[in-house]
């Protein structure tokens, strides 16, 4: 370095401090920049940010607890900005303080640097404000880069459960079904079942297929446009928080001494199923016992656990999502598995736990019990499975019977042209409608015995040749009951009937019942009534019984309520489930209206008329004293023989026969043996079905 390099840093050490010797190359290119512009030099704003930036080190690099008494010192020892800084540093402490001092060297700093460069002000926090934003969206680019994972694994096969270890800290694949996935190819010679499982497409999806005109008169079903477009999901996600549960997921089963393996997870619009491999020697049922430890790990409402999955070794523990992706009803009527189908009772059920649309055919299945808390989706399942009807038939093709008690859920397809009578809300003639019901059953076998056909299909066929012109083409009928309890308080016996004998024969009629209550108990969906309705479907109810009831199996109790759905088609072991499509109220009355455009409803003459069934009160009640017997028990909470016989002052006999009475409307329940009988209807109910 030489002697005059060694004092040069000597001197400039003391002078501006080691830290603050930094400054003066600074200047002196500031200075050099000048020059080579050829710009006016401004010694005095440069000289005052010399000051400036020294004080500044001086008062950053020493800490709060050595100024004043060790400021000088420090200084003359070459520390921070030097015997300069250390000069006006002490300045300015003593006017303004610390926090004042620090406030005032960086205001003044920007105003020298803006005095300098002569750049105003408001342009330099114009470029400060683009410079930041731009730095901060490239950073932002990359968090996402580094979280966020475009999905393009395929589902690993389930045969590689040997080749990987248990206790192995390999990644599982997780794959977000929310994401268009690609759609396999379906060989030629196979046939679709009741059930269709279809993959979406983006490129190969139809896109808003033209209103399809028909091939009869002027009718044209209703267009796609009608619907509400589905929101758009990002095909990343961030696995980070995926990940952070499969690990909590293995060390809580780990922690019970289960050793597994998450092998997939699969992410759906409602909830995520982690796939588990168990180790050798682990007990399918010592998992399942832990599934309220594993919510309480996952800080999850509740966990379902399917053990095993079907065709797959391994386990499913399907937790909520904290965000449910809505499953519009316009995604599962543009997929190509509902536009390809022929049968014009396809319906639109929704998504599965895959993502994957799930398309059910009414004819196949042949007919459907929904059942289900209130609020937990049944009346929009059954707007989504008319409204897929409606889509795919003309109203010579299939014909609807509305039956709702509640006299809100389905008027609003009153006048449409598919419908057979309006729609049915007095409880006391749904059991005469579904006796007509009945009646038309045994008329159509009566024409398709004589023409020695088996059922409708062959029946058309043969009515759509040439020289069978007389014959004339027979339509679907599809009969919807809305609320099932209703019916079975006001005439349980005759409605028992009626459905049980349109669920054992009307399949090849070309009658098929969809039936729902909300009610899921014993007294409503009775083992008749079950045994002769296969395929069900199962929205969130309040316990295991009700599960039971309507599944004949546990797991309705653990769903989440607002379309999330167990549906068990005909034949199948255990059920699939489902987040039901959505159709609000502003859709179908947008469908309804534009059917309505095209023709007016021309109901059946023959459908029987209310005052049939209520203009004999006798034949109705069976006893004058039938009014005061039901007030009786309705008013006591109870009901008994003994009870009617005092109060009515009546023999055994005849209070024994109105307590049948009562018991076969549905008011009291059976009897107990030496337990008062219950009463199952309150005073409203009386009133409204049988005040007047």
């Amino acid at each position: 370095m030489g002697i005059v390099g060694g004092f040069v840093v000597k001197f400039l050490t003391i002078l501006t401090g080691k830290k603050g010797a930094f400054v003066i190359p600074c200047l002196l290119a500031l200075l050099g920049v000048n020059l080579c512009l050829q710009r006016k030099l401004v010694l005095p704003g440069i000289f005052l940010l010399f000051f400036i930036s020294l004080a500044f080190v001086h008062l950053v690099t020493l800490s709060s607890n050595e100024y004043i008494s060790e400021m000088w010192r420090l200084g003359v020892q070459g520390e921070g900005g030097g015997i300069l800084g250390a000069a006006f540093t002490i300045f300015m402490v003593s006017l303004f303080g610390d926090l004042g001092s620090k406030i005032l060297l960086g205001t003044l700093c920007c105003l020298t640097l803006v005095y300098l460069t002569g750049v105003p002000f408001s342009k330099l926090l114009k470029n400060f404000s683009q410079w930041f934003w731009k730095s901060a969206g490239y950073l932002k680019e990359r968090i996402l880069d580094f979280l966020f994972v475009e999905e393009e694994f395929e589902p690993s096969k389930t045969e590689d459960r040997k080749k990987r270890p248990t206790g192995s800290h390999s990644f599982p694949v997780i794959i977000d079904h929310n994401a268009p996935q690609p759609v396999p190819e379906r060989p030629d010679n196979e046939q679709p079942f009741a059930l269709t499982e279809v993959e979406e497409n983006k490129e190969n999806r139809k896109k808003d297929p033209e209103p399809q005109k028909s091939s009869k008169g002027n009718y044209t079903l209703p267009s796609l446009d009608l619907l509400a477009k589905p929101l758009k999901v990002k095909s990343s996600r961030l696995n980070k928080e995926i990940l952070e549960n499969v690990r909590i997921l293995e060390e809580t089963l780990e922690s019970f001494g289960v050793k597994v393996c998450v092998s997939q997870v699969h992410r759906g619009p409602a909830i995520t199923r982690y796939e588990i491999q168990p180790s050798p020697g682990v007990k399918v049922s010592k998992i399942v016992h832990l599934a309220d430890d594993i919510a309480l790990s996952l800080a999850a409402t509740d966990v379902r656990i399917e053990a095993p999955i079907p065709g797959k070794a391994a386990l499913g523990i399907e937790v909520p999502n904290k965000e449910v992706t809505p499953v519009y009803l316009r995604e599962i009527l543009e997929s190509n598995e509902f536009q390809g189908a022929s049968s014009k009772l396809t319906i639109a059920l929704g998504k599965d736990i895959a993502g994957n649309p799930i398309v059910a055919d009414l004819v196949k299945m042949p007919h459907l019990l929904l059942a289900g808390a209130t609020g937990s989706g049944k009346s929009v399942c059954l707007n989504a499975i008319i409204c897929s009807i409606l889509y795919k038939a003309r109203p010579d093709e299939v014909r609807f019977l509305l039956i709702d008690p509640k006299m809100v859920e389905l008027t609003t397809y009153n006048e449409i042209p598919h419908l057979v009578a309006p729609v049915v809300i007095d409880p006391r003639k749904a059991a005469s409608a579904l006796k007509w019901i009945v009646k038309e059953m045994e008329n159509r076998y009566e024409l398709f015995a004589s023409l020695g056909v088996r059922d409708l299909i062959r029946y058309n066929s043969l009515a759509s040749e040439e020289s069978q012109k007389q014959l004339q083409l027979l339509p679907y009928i599809v009969v919807v009951i809305d609320e099932l309890a209703d019916l079975m308080m006001i005439a349980p016996v005759d409605v028992e009937d009626a459905i049980c004998r349109l669920a054992q024969m009307a399949r090849a009629a070309g009658i098929h019942l969809v039936v729902a209550t909300q009610r899921p108990s014993v007294d409503v969906i009775t083992g008749v009534i079950k045994a002769n309705i296969p395929s069900r479907i199962a929205f969130a109810v309040s316990s295991q019984v009700d599960s039971r009831t309507i599944l004949d199996m546990n797991g309705a109790e653990k769903l989440l309520g607002r379309g999330d759905m167990l549906f068990l088609p005909t034949g199948a072991i255990k059920p699939l489930r489902i987040q039901g499509a959505y159709v609000s109220e502003e859709e179908v009355e947008k469908i309804v209206s534009f059917i309505k455009k095209q023709g007016e409803a021309s109901y059946v003459s023959e459908f029987p008329d209310i005052e049939e069934t209520s203009s004999e009160p006798e034949k109705d009640f069976g006893d004058p004293l039938f009014t005061d017997a039901a007030r009786v028990v309705i008013e006591a909470g109870h009901a008994s023989v003994s009870l009617l016989q005092r109060r009515l002052r009546v023999g055994y006999a005849r209070a024994a026969r109105l307590m049948d009475i009562l018991e076969e409307k549905g008011i009291v329940g059976p009897y107990e043996g030496a337990k008062p009988r219950q009463v199952l209807m309150t005073a409203e109910q009386f009133q409204r079905y049988y005040g007047k």
